[in-house]
């Protein structure tokens, strides 16, 4: 695989749910690769250095803390808008 690097325009909410998601599928991956999962091992090495880079590249803002997963829901679950929505 080509270490090619891609630009994408992504809102800063929308970059909290993939990440809120990879943490979720990492924890999945952890619990197949502790059965056994060869493929499941190598598939999480890949998601925590996905992690990782996000981390590392995101903007640190000190005035504004990250919403996090369970806000979002909370928004998501008793909003009369549809949050997903541009």
């Amino acid at each position: 695989m080509k270490n090619k690097s891609v630009t994408l325009d992504i809102r800063a909410e929308d970059l909290d749910v993939i990440e809120a998601a990879l943490h979720t599928k990492s924890k999945i991956l952890d619990m197949q690769a502790s059965a056994g999962g060869v493929g499941a091992r190598e598939d999480l090495n890949a998601v925590k250095r996905i992690l990782a880079s996000i981390s590392q590249q995101r903007p640190r803002d000190s005035a504004r803390a990250r919403p996090g997963f369970w806000n979002w829901l909370g928004r998501m679950c008793w909003s009369d808008s549809d949050p997903l929505k541009s």
